[in-house]
């Protein structure tokens, strides 16, 4: 019996991805490179060889894979490029736990910043690129959105430095939620390098 084919039409609208998979990094610094990652993003290796490693934190096949290349420099701070990748935790419980768990490793934030929308601790990795871990400040995805269009993003797009001990302190006392996730007074944050 034969097949009868159905024609398609090809969408000539653009379209959106519907997922961010992953990205890799370059490195001549693969041990040191898995073994961070998976500290702080609590990844595991999927597959790995003298080459290349590839590592998840949940069922997609990978979020992050590291290629080995020997000789590679550091780019310094003039060179054009990615500034840095962001994950983010369901609560601040979650971002205060990884917090504490990674200052417990010797792994501290260079940058912690309350942009407003979110609540956010940056992190170098052992090749200098810059890692953000983050909370939505808002209970929707409309809410965080709708922060970038107020008065207050447009006075401060940066946001404000914070104590990420006293945060931590302040919510393991009981603080309310909400009181935790307001901003915090203060000037606008520094415009800081995303390298070393």
């Amino acid at each position: 019996m034969d097949t009868v084919l159905q024609s398609r039409t090809l969408d000539s609208k653009p379209i959106a991805p519907s997922l961010f998979a992953h990205f890799v990094l370059r490195s001549s610094n693969m041990a040191r490179m898995v073994d961070w990652y998976r500290t702080v993003l609590n990844m595991h290796v999927v597959q790995r060889n003298d080459f290349i490693c590839f590592m998840t934190y949940d069922n997609e096949h990978h979020r992050l894979a590291v290629v080995n290349i020997e000789g590679l420099h550091e780019p310094d701070d003039k060179a054009w490029g990615l500034a840095h990748v962001a994950y983010t935790f369901r609560d601040i419980g979650q971002l205060l736990s990884t917090w504490r768990r990674l200052k417990d490793k010797g792994i501290e934030p260079y940058r912690p910043i309350h942009h407003g929308p979110t609540i956010s601790l940056y992190y170098r990795d052992p090749d200098g690129n810059s890692v953000e871990l983050q909370v939505d400040r808002y209970k929707t995805k409309e809410e965080c959105s709708a922060y970038f269009t107020s008065d207050a993003f447009r006075k401060n797009p940066i946001g404000v430095a914070f104590d990420p001990a006293a945060l931590a302190g302040a919510y393991e006392a009981g603080a309310p939620e909400s009181e935790l996730m307001n901003i915090p007074d203060g000037p606008p944050a520094p415009l800081g390098s995303a390298r070393r």
